[in-house]
């Protein structure tokens, strides 16, 4: 096992050193071993590579909140070693981690395959709901749940021991970094990005996976010009684990066919020179990624000359605090009337204020939940105390902002306040079975 500094992860290697690297990246909430069942055949090959996202399979827990930073810090960590290019293979998170390098590190990536993995996982609401259970809760909720998001019932009823090893990876897991990790897939989307990644890629799903499946899949291999797809039959999210032949049968065969090392000997290192890719289990059919949704603004007074223009910053400081439902809700019932006041909304109070560096946002969401009970503003409240969730205050936090507001403020504002706010804290905190 690896020394591990903070801008680095926990690692180790197998196979033979002088073969070309091959990088195995683990998904939300497991370790390198996901991946134990496809090591022995691919060393044959390839010196291969495998790490552990922070705080998990006990490395240091030096929390990660962006795809771009667990990018970077894998990057180090290889700088380090001294591997310059490498082929790479990634599971959900891990797979994320693949798309990142693809598009921002292209000399670096050989050939890619992306392992149930999708250029937008879910909604950045579900991520950071997640990560107010795991807050509130501790990990044990997501822990007894994983294996119905893993595998498949029928799997799960037949392998105990595998059930119980998914559990307990989760629940071993550090918080904080479990959370951070949420929000790194809370705000990754690579939507409008993938005709940029110019790797052969493989693109594999499990045929019965419910949280990345062949919907999302299919997006992925429609997107990226070069990339093929697999389906794994009677197999869900964790599926190197759940069907561990069929997976390492298509590695070896992606990574045979458009990977060709040879020795550069004027620079002394492995040359990697992509190959066409051909089709594994199946071509998808072309189809149109989901487009983005565009918000147009409504007509307001321009900036001031050579100031940037705080639209854009507040609109996305806005969706990250009050989350997306709650953003898109309001701006779908703007209608002329009430537009240009959405539209001041979003500029000046979360693009100038909100967005400002002099507070963190723990400390801004005190600030407003204070100032809600004082003005008896008790709607506002309640998307304000959701937002406080998401913004890390616990509920023991939450209760002891309104207990000061009760002698500053009023007990009867602050009765009310407790009302509102213990009903939303019951709504956000309970997990779902």
């Amino acid at each position: 096992m690896s020394e591990t500094a903070p801008n680095t992860l926990q690692y180790r290697f197998d196979g033979p050193e002088e073969a070309p690297v091959l990088i195995l990246g683990p998904s939300l909430g497991t370790t390198w071993h996901m991946w134990d069942r496809q090591v022995p055949e691919l060393m044959k090959q390839w010196r291969v590579f495998r790490f552990d996202l922070p705080g998990h399979g006990g490395a240091p827990a030096y929390p990660a909140g962006s795809v771009a930073d667990l990018t970077a810090r894998l990057l180090t960590t290889l700088d380090g070693l001294g591997v310059h290019r490498f082929g790479y293979a990634g599971c959900a998170l891990g797979g994320a981690i693949g798309v990142e390098l693809a598009l921002r590190h292209p000399e670096r990536l050989a050939s890619l395959a992306l392992i149930a993995a999708s250029p937008r996982f879910g909604t950045a609401d579900e991520f950071r709901q997640r990560g107010v259970i795991v807050r509130t809760n501790g990990l044990d909720p997501i822990a007894r749940t994983s294996p119905d998001r893993w595998f498949t019932s029928g799997f799960a009823a037949a392998q105990p021991a595998i059930t119980e090893w998914a559990v307990q990876m989760v629940r071993t897991t550090d918080p904080g970094c479990y959370i951070a990790a949420c929000e790194a897939l809370a705000s990754f989307d690579t939507r409008a990005e993938l005709a940029r990644v110019g790797v052969p890629t493989l693109v594999l799903v499990g045929s019965d996976d419910q949280v990345t499946g062949p919907a999302e899949a299919r997006t992925l291999v429609a997107g990226i010009p070069d990339a093929r797809l697999a389906v794994v039959p009677g197999a869900s999210h964790l599926v190197p684990v759940e069907q561990p032949a069929a997976v390492t049968d298509l590695l070896v065969r992606h990574f045979s066919t458009a990977w060709q090392p040879a020795f550069d000997h004027s620079t002394g290192q492995t040359a990697i020179p992509a190959a066409p890719v051909k089709p594994v289990l199946a071509a998808a059919q072309p189809q149109t990624a989901p487009p983005r949704a565009e918000i147009a603004p409504a007509a307001v007074p321009p900036q001031p000359p050579g100031r940037p223009d705080p639209y854009d910053a507040g609109l996305k400081v806005r969706r990250e605090v009050l989350g997306d439902a709650h953003v898109d809700r309001v701006l779908e019932q703007a209608d002329d009337f009430s537009g240009d006041f959405q539209e001041f909304v979003t500029r000046y109070a979360w693009g100038e204020i909100w967005d400002r560096p002099g507070l963190d946002r723990r400390t801004r969401s005190c600030v407003t939940l204070t100032a809600l009970v004082a003005g008896g503003h008790l709607e506002e409240l309640a998307f304000h105390t959701r937002a406080a969730l998401r913004n890390g205050l616990t509920p023991g936090e939450i209760k002891e902002v309104l207990l000061q507001a009760a002698v500053y403020c009023g007990v009867p504002a602050a009765n009310s306040a407790f009302r509102v706010a213990q009903q939303v804290i019951r709504e956000e905190t309970t997990p779902t079975e």
